[in-house]
């Protein structure tokens, strides 16, 4: 472009010279300014052309790093897609974590609650039968959900037979009274004898202790109706010597082996020990 520019003035010039207008000396020196001028013009262009391609690497480059800043862009946005949902996991965790809190908390003031009645139901048995208890004639034991009275057989009935004696009915109108109290207690009355086998006497009315043991355990039921204990919250059962707390080796043990165990069962216990197998 500059070539031609100056080729065109180069022509101008030569018009005027050769009119006249212009020496030779300062034609030369016109064109030693334009060939500066030219110069300085063709420098400029080179710096401009490289600046031109300077800047379409950058363009290149700031395209390049567009793609990817977006890139980066919709990879952050599903990170964060991602992390709201398991914000949302967490906080429904969280969510029943505090509900599977707050019903263990319900569960355990439950039973806080449950063990604190069945000891002052412990302790009010024991009170009222403190007497008898002193006496050895009955003994009061606490379990996890249930609570047991063990009497003496001896006080009870004569050795082979199911009779209630007088002094056994008198302790057990006092246990009787004791008991009525207790509405939300299945009442389990079970018969337990020594290995001794019973007199020929006696077989015609009871052939092996297990009959005698339901036997007793069924007169004793019968009693605390007639005293005022509602049948339906009561059960007879009979275990003959096969439940022994002791040695049956030993007279001592024998008659700790011989007794009337009454037991105490929570009623939602009793009915879950009643429901069919599945």
């Amino acid at each position: 472009m500059f070539r031609n520019t100056y080729t065109g003035i180069a022509v101008l010039v030569t018009a005027f010279v050769a009119s006249g207008c212009v020496s030779t000396g300062e034609f030369e020196k016109m064109k030693s300014v334009k060939d500066q001028e030219i110069k300085a013009l063709e420098q400029q262009n080179a710096v401009l052309a490289k600046q031109t391609l300077t800047l379409e690497d950058m363009k290149a480059e700031l395209e390049a790093e567009k793609g990817t800043l977006e890139e980066q862009k919709r990879s952050l946005l599903e990170q964060r897609a991602d992390l709201e949902l398991q914000r949302m996991a967490l906080l429904e965790k969280n969510t029943a974590s505090q509900q599977q809190v707050g019903s263990l908390e319900a569960e355990k003031a439950a039973l806080l609650a449950a063990s604190q009645e069945r000891q002052s139901q412990y302790d009010t048995l024991v009170q009222n039968l403190s007497k008898e208890v002193e006496r050895g004639q009955l003994k009061v034991r606490q379990y996890q959900n249930m609570l047991s009275v063990d009497l003496a057989e001896q006080i009870f009935f004569d050795s082979g037979r199911a009779s209630l004696k007088s002094g056994g009915k008198e302790v057990l109108t006092k246990v009787g009274d004791a008991l009525k109290s207790y509405d939300n207690k299945v009442i389990r009355v079970i018969g337990h004898t020594d290995n001794v086998p019973l007199a020929k006497s006696l077989r015609n009315i009871f052939p092996t202790n297990w009959e005698l043991s339901v036997a007793r355990a069924t007169n004793v039921v019968r009693f605390l109706q007639d005293v005022g204990i509602p049948p339906e919250r009561m059960v007879a059962s009979g275990r003959g010597e096969y439940n022994p707390v002791a040695s049956n080796d030993t007279v001592e043990g024998r008659q700790k082996n011989r007794r009337i165990e009454i037991v105490l069962i929570d009623q939602s216990l009793a009915n879950e020990m009643s429901k069919p197998a599945e």
